[in-house]
């Protein structure tokens, strides 16, 4: 998830106010505690449809609203609609995890609650259950499958690695019978360093670190950084790829792999059985869907500006999951290795490559989006749909955390994106019309797009919107009860090319000028 508010376009005044009151002022947040205090002057979240564009012949409509950190939504096998409360967001923000049921007058009942090791990340209904990927922030992730009534919990994966920065994704159900999911890395790019400390979680796991799927020979690279632990600023600490914060590599060490691990997607059956391996290499896959063909799909949220091994210009992925592949991380984005030119801005040096040899040669992603578009949630339109093209993908993008994560100019994400996957050519399906999230420009469209779900009939498509999640120089600010949910529906479907509903109206920059 991440955030984003310096883009050079007219802002209230508000966050000019923001921006002076956090530089003023200097504290601690403490787990348990809430991050915006009561009597903080804080943007109005409004919402209202029109201030959403989509293409001719579709229309929006608001379902629900006053969610707190929404993730993720599903339909039963009755057509009845429930949505995942992530009982955590960054900034840090704990809350009780919980399983809703829409009503008919858009209010919730709870299902479940899940208590307070989220995020919950993910939902999908499957064969009479609930599969969630319960993120595992404090202690570790989990897969867990929950009955309609909630009243039956089994936990079918535990000890996930999701103690770092990104947490367990996903997750979706396969016709072979298993449950597959995402598990992100512990680090932006395979080194722990003071932005994992701002990240909130450092500070109490001191020795977590990524772990590979499989062994890995490191090229010895250490990086040295102001040490977190110490009061002093002049004290530095060293600390190598995979390895916990203060532990160095040494040219031609092997770390040896294991399942569950960093960066993967794996697969755990319906009776609980060991996690399995499916491919690795990702930095953090978010959003899992299988196409139409049963083609397993995952976006993936690219490197960060940011740590001891900043990197810049990293992209956001769809990828095409074949079992056995490696996808290039560490050394890799979309494919191309990070020594690449691209990826050095003017007057730097390319990074570091932090291993000596690879697994293999990284594939291709099937589509990429803008650096720090933060994309995410993944559907496809269902088989015999009349919302668009049989095939096609949509994607959420959360969008930017700027300046935690890099430095933009103008807004990227906070929409939904349409993707032809066999051409990977991508446009923009749903944005405000405005740019950014709706509360930075005083209107009310979404805020942070992030999961999606089609009806059970497909010619509906519903959006899970986090709400608000504002940026200060102290770091993320989630503002609970302003999470909802949106739908968009084909007013008309006969006499005219699904290929050729394209918005008519462009935002100027959407995809934004990347300057870090």
């Amino acid at each position: 998830m991440r955030v984003h508010m310096n883009y050079f376009s007219p802002f209230p005044i508000f966050l000019l106010l923001m921006f002076l009151f956090y530089t003023s002022a200097c504290h601690m947040i403490q787990k348990g505690a809430r991050v915006m205090s009561e009597d903080m002057f804080t943007p109005e979240r409004t919402f209202e449809a029109e201030d959403i564009q989509v293409p001719s012949g579709y229309s929006v409509e608001l379902v629900a609203k006053e969610l707190t950190y929404p993730t993720d939504a599903a339909f039963d096998d009755e057509g009845n609609l429930y949505v995942i409360e992530a009982g955590y967001s960054y900034g840090p923000d704990w809350t009780e995890s919980r399983l809703l049921k829409l009503r008919s007058d858009g209010s919730f009942t709870t299902v479940h609650e899940g208590g307070e090791n989220g995020p919950w990340n993910g939902v999908t209904f499957h064969d009479g259950y609930f599969f969630v990927a319960e993120g595992g922030h404090s202690e570790g992730g989990r897969i867990l499958k929950i009955s309609k009534s909630g009243e039956e919990v089994q936990v079918l994966a535990d000890g996930l690695p999701s103690l770092g920065d990104h947490h367990t994704n996903g997750p979706v159900a396969g016709s072979d019978g298993w449950i597959y999911f995402g598990q992100g890395t512990a680090t932006n790019s395979g080194v722990v360093g003071n932005d994992n400390w701002r990240m909130g979680w450092l500070g109490e796991n001191e020795e977590f670190a990524d772990i590979p799927c499989e062994d890995v020979t490191l090229s010895g690279k250490n990086y040295s950084t102001p040490d977190p632990f110490s009061d002093d600023p002049a004290d530095t600490v060293s600390s190598g790829p995979y390895k916990a914060v203060g532990e160095t590599a040494r040219a031609g060490e092997v770390i040896q792999g294991q399942v569950p691990c960093s960066g993967a997607v794996m697969r755990v059956n319906r009776d609980g059985d060991p996690v399995e391996l499916v491919a690795w290499g990702f930095r953090n896959p978010y959003g899992l869907a299988f196409g139409p063909d049963n083609q397993l799909y995952v976006v993936e949220n690219g490197f960060d500006a940011r740590g001891s091994r900043k990197i810049v210009g990293g992209l956001d992925h769809l990828w095409r999951v074949i079992p056995g592949e490696w996808y290039g991380w560490p050394d890799y984005s979309g494919g191309i290795r990070l020594d690449d030119p691209s990826f050095v801005r003017e007057g730097e040096i390319p990074a570091d490559l932090l291993l000596q040899e690879y697994p293999g040669e990284p594939p291709e992603p099937v589509a990429v989006f803008g650096v720090h578009s933060s994309s995410s949630g993944l559907v496809f339109v269902p088989e015999q749909s009349e919302f668009g093209v049989e095939g096609d993908a949509f994607i959420a993008q959360f969008g930017d955390m700027t300046p935690v994560t890099g430095n933009t100019i103008s807004p990227v994400g906070y929409q939904i994106v349409r993707v032809n996957v066999h051409t990977g050519e991508t446009e923009e399906f749903a944005l405000n019309k405005k740019p950014g999230p709706g509360s930075a420009s005083g209107t009310g469209g979404f805020e942070r797009p992030l999961g999606l779900v089609f009806s059970p009939d497909g010619d509906e498509l519903y959006i899970v919107d986090f709400g608000m999640l504002i940026m200060s120089p102290m770091g993320p600010l989630p503002e609970p009860d302003t999470g909802s949910i949106w739908k968009i529906t084909r007013k008309y479907i006969n006499n005219q090319d699904l290929k050729s509903s394209k918005l008519s109206v462009k935002q100027k920059n959407i995809n934004g000028i990347v300057i870090g």
